[in-house]
């Protein structure tokens, strides 16, 4: 008997009707055993996701606002589905009854309470489908992250998961013979503090699952029939990508497909397990598969995506490739202001390091280059704004000739610029730095250029 692991997101619980499908897909297969659920989303444009009015509950009670209108809302949604739904419980009362506990919990503490009301919008969701799941006659149960060990650490800024969850996850979910709902995107520290991941972060919740429990298969249902070449929205009827690797959809991730969130790759990675993207509205289509290794390949690019909001740091300095560790004194500068870098192209005589415009600050940004040109006596120190990444992306690529010159025409040959060219050692992407203007043009015309289209 197989283990499937699924994750739906916000789009697929949107309103009871999503909740339906979701039920008929969990009992069309009685190997999927575990269900990670994500927070509502909008049933209709006009309205604002969970998530977001819990962010504004948070900062309207950190600046000592009331917060009522937030809570209302929130729990007026909770309210109507669980109504729409038929079940016994009345969840407006139970959610608006928890959003208060959380705020008077910890209110004194800012950030813990912005975790602990963000958390809310999983944790109310999953007992909402876990109980609806037993009304429909299939033997559920909500299990919380606490319950089951799953434990998180804030480093340098960044929420991961401790190794012992895996074992933790792993000895209490297998023991259960039910149907386990699992809320994603948070977890606990060690000291009983809730941590939260990144937007998307029960895509990385449902990841961590999988691989405890080591299943066979990572189902993530989403709102699309599958992965695409580029993002739907740049091109009328883009390329469908039946199979592609970790390695590829990482990259892909990396700068702008929000699809999946690109730290879910690593734990299903590491454990070989395929990773299945599919549509809830309709479950039965293609889909994407996630592997290790293709199988199917109709193309040199599997994808194309770009993403703004990055900058350069350019440092020059003559005879710079014959001063040991220059490289490293200047990222130990960086690192003193705790600032992640990106990518770090070189010359002889030249580097330059890309930032997300968001961790270097105007501030950090004066610090640093003073710190460059004072101490390293550098001839030229300084940072270029508004730059795009776009990174063409193919494992077929490491077999193929003038991969690099076709992009390269492509663009020439629409009059855009390319600011630097990097290619990866495993040779299966390739980043252009580009104006960020010219994102979407770009990816528009390195599509035709390379899936004629």
């Amino acid at each position: 008997m197989e283990e499937i692991v699924c994750k739906f997101g916000g789009s697929s619980l949107a309103s009871a009707e999503q909740i339906r499908k979701v039920w008929h897909i969990i009992e069309s297969d009685p190997n999927r055993r575990y269900v990670v659920v994500s927070a509502p989303g909008k049933a209709n444009p006009g309205e604002t996701k969970i998530t977001d009015l819990l962010i504004n509950l948070a900062s309207a009670v950190t600046n000592h606002f009331e917060g009522q209108h937030y809570i209302d809302l929130v729990a007026q949604k909770f309210g109507q589905i669980a109504r729409d739904l038929g079940l016994e419980k009345d969840y407006e009362v139970l959610v608006r009854q928890d959003l208060n506990d959380r705020i008077e919990k910890y209110k004194n503490n800012s950030q813990a309470l912005m975790n602990a009301l963000k958390a809310a919008g999983e944790d109310n969701n999953a007992k909402l489908v876990a109980d609806f799941f037993k009304k429909q006659g299939l033997p559920a149960i909500y299990v919380s992250p606490a319950e089951a060990g799953f434990y998180l650490e804030n480093h340098k800024g960044v929420v991961r998961c401790l190794p012992d969850s895996y074992d933790n996850l792993r000895e209490y979910l297998l023991e259960r013979h039910e149907l386990v709902v699992f809320p994603g995107f948070f977890g606990y520290d060690k000291e009983g503090n809730i941590l939260t991941f990144t937007r998307g972060g029960s895509d990385v919740t449902g990841s961590l699952l999988a691989a405890s429990v080591q299943a066979d298969r990572y189902e993530n249902f989403t709102d699309v029939d599958c992965v695409y070449a580029v993002k739907p929205d740049l091109v009328p009827n883009p390329h469908p990508i039946k199979e592609m690797t970790y390695d590829e959809m990482r990259e892909l991730a990396y700068t702008g497909f929000n699809i999946l969130h690109e730290d879910a790759l690593e734990p299903v990675r590491r454990h070989n397990i395929p990773l299945h993207i599919l549509n809830t509205n309709n479950p039965g289509g293609m889909g994407t598969i996630i592997v290790n290794r293709r199988t199917d390949f109709d193309g040199i690019l599997t994808g194309i995506s770009g993403k703004k909001g990055f900058c350069v740091l350019h440092v020059e300095k003559y005879l710079m490739n014959q001063e040991v560790g220059f490289a490293m004194d200047v990222l130990k500068i960086i690192a003193d202001y705790n600032v992640p870098f990106e990518h770090m192209p070189s010359g002889i005589d030249s580097l330059s390091i890309i930032f997300r415009e968001e961790v270097l600050t105007p501030d950090k940004e004066r610090l640093i280059v003073n710190r460059i040109l004072k101490e390293l006596e550098v001839d030229a120190c300084y940072v270029t704004h508004e730059l795009a990444i776009i990174m063409a992306v193919g494992v077929a690529m490491k077999n193929a000739v003038g991969v690099l010159s076709r992009a390269v025409s492509a663009l020439s040959a629409a009059g855009i610029n390319i600011e630097l060219v990097v290619q990866g050692p495993s040779e299966i992407s390739i980043l252009f730095g580009i104006k960020s203007t010219l994102c979407n043009y770009a990816i528009r015309e390195l599509y035709k250029a390379f899936f004629n289209r």
